[in-house]
């Protein structure tokens, strides 16, 4: 066990990060499974495992394993609205998007789920977060992980700035502070990406939010 935590220094690992660290084995999937009956490791998935609590070294990160269950991926959505402070309420589900096609998987570690938007609108706006031991994950950045709830709710009728408004900050509960700091600009460009009224509607409100001139209004209050 010693000589595999030098092996895999990370929590969160893939089958071939574990099988390598299981080379000296003349069987390394008969070790696998007696891995995993011990608790040593546990499988969050078909081929991405984490290590069993007592042979941790830090906390596994829920947010680099979504990026390793599914992808290309990154974190969004309520997950990312709360993590940047725009929404009071901790969701338990951790809420990805992806190009690809939407998907949920439920796991020993909770449920994880994808979401899909266009592939047009997927590359921009994604940060990569740094975490302990060297490791890191994709997130929407503040103005994604808004335009992708947004487009997300494709029923909802938002026609004017009125209406978005409330929308923001009574159902979803945004932080007004928070909505005013962010960056009118890279919206108007989600919103040319997403082809979407609905976020030329965001855009101006955060900009009239922040005190500017809002462009490209598609409504009034």
């Amino acid at each position: 066990m010693e000589e595999l935590r030098k092996r895999i220094t990370g929590e969160e690992f893939d089958y071939q990060a574990l099988l390598d660290g299981l080379c000296e084995y003349d069987r390394p999937r008969d070790k696998i499974t007696a891995l995993l009956k011990k608790g040593v490791i546990i499988r969050v998935k078909k081929g991405i495992y984490i290590f069993g609590e007592s042979y941790r070294r830090r906390p596994f990160s829920r947010e680099l394993l979504a990026n390793m269950i599914y992808g290309p991926s990154y974190i969004s959505l309520e997950t990312a609205l709360h993590h940047h402070g725009l929404i009071p309420e901790r969701v338990e589900a951790m809420m990805s998007v992806t190009e690809g096609r939407g998907r949920r998987f439920l796991t020993p570690l909770g449920l994880f789920l994808y979401h899909s938007i266009p592939e047009q609108a997927y590359p921009i706006g994604i940060d990569q977060v740094a975490i302990e031991g060297e490791r890191s994950y994709l997130m929407a950045t503040p103005e994604k992980a808004m335009a992708d709830k947004i487009q997300a709710e494709r029923g909802l009728p938002l026609l004017s700035q009125a209406e978005m408004r409330f929308y923001l900050l009574e159902s979803l509960r945004i932080d007004r502070r928070a909505l005013g700091r962010l960056d009118p600009e890279a919206v108007f460009l989600m919103a040319e990406r997403y082809r979407s009224r609905k976020l030329r509607l965001l855009g101006g409100l955060i900009a009239k939010l922040a005190g500017r001139n809002g462009q490209e209004q598609d409504g009034d209050e």
